[in-house]
């Protein structure tokens, strides 16, 4: 119980403090509400570079999950021809059965 009211207080201390308060969130900002060239042009550049890692990640991310998927794929295709050449043998066993009983059936 001690231990759980130590860190609640510690928590509470790190979201008063000043540096949490300030800290900035990155994002899209509305940059024309800026009236001095200097700092719209800081804003765009910080919209821009937030882009780019956004994308960026979303280009990782949807490649990881390309590569995932091909190599689902792979193993389906795998285990389709697999199943196929079952199949095919059962059929040959089931044809040869067949023909065992047409002949024993003719003597």
């Amino acid at each position: 119980m001690g231990r759980s009211l130590r860190l609640a207080a510690m928590m509470l201390l790190a979201l008063m403090s000043p540096r949490a308060i300030a800290q900035d969130i990155p994002g899209l900002e509305a940059c024309t509400a800026e009236k001095q060239m200097d700092r719209r042009t800081g804003c765009l550049q910080s919209n821009d570079d937030f882009l780019q890692r956004t994308l960026s990640k979303l280009s990782r991310e949807t490649q990881a999950k390309i590569a995932a998927s091909d190599r689902d794929l792979a193993a389906a295709r795998a285990e389709i021809a697999t199943l196929k050449s079952a199949v095919e043998k059962l059929n040959s066993e089931l044809l040869r059965m067949k023909e065992k009983v047409e002949a024993a059936t003719k003597k």
